[in-house]
């Protein structure tokens, strides 16, 4: 993920951090048209807006760090809402998704996968920090973050983008399976160095 962080007096209202709370603001919209296309039978343009929303959302991931390093604002603050803004998206498009049945039968562990991986990398990730214990991101973690928001893209447009191409759930589907695997080796990551300082505690 992105590092979007600030430094100084007002560390809170910096450029980058305002992106970040954009990438929160768009939740409710995003879920919100989806849910009022599919559950409360509305236009399909809904799925464009909800489209179109995340998309943004998802630019402002790539933009907050980038201000943030080239402006030289980088804090705690933005180094802990930056990833709780992206599991909160993540996590909110997915249980969307499955709510409105895009993602369905054995689809449904892929999402499962993604879900469990975040929230234990998130555990493994407060623990760690107590030891002051640092885990790069890895250049497969970002290319599974950018494979993950591609297919909840497809899956956002569903039935609206099927009228432009037949395959644009199949899409969805397809790259959120290989995101899932791409979750599991990543996730393995910081579940080693967990058990790896966690056993030097206990040893020491």
């Amino acid at each position: 993920m992105n590092i979007a962080t600030t430094r100084g007096p007002a560390k809170s209202l910096s450029l980058p951090n305002i992106l970040t709370y954009a990438r929160i603001a768009a939740i409710p919209v995003v879920v919100g048209c989806v849910f009022a296309q599919s559950v409360m039978d509305g236009p399909l343009w809904l799925r464009w807006v909800a489209l179109a929303v995340f998309i943004a959302a998802g630019v402002t991931d790539y933009l907050d760090g980038y201000y943030a390093r080239i402006w030289g604002q980088q804090s705690a603050f933005g180094r802990m809402l930056d990833p709780i803004a992206d599991k909160l998206l993540v996590a909110s498009c997915l249980l969307m998704l499955a709510a409105d049945n895009s993602i369905h039968g054995w689809t449904l562990w892929a999402a499962i996968v993604i879900l469990c991986r975040e929230i234990l990398v998130s555990g493994l990730r407060e623990y760690l920090a107590a030891l002051r214990v640092s885990v790069p991101v890895t250049k497969l973690a970002k290319w599974k973050t950018t494979v993950q928001l591609v297919a909840i893209g497809f899956l956002i447009a569903g039935e609206a983008g099927e009228q432009f191409l037949a395959v644009t759930t199949l899409i969805g589907i397809v790259l959120l399976w290989t995101s899932a695997i791409l979750t599991i080796y990543t996730g393995w990551d910081y579940f080693r160095a967990g058990i790896h300082h966690l056993i030097k505690e206990d040893e020491g």
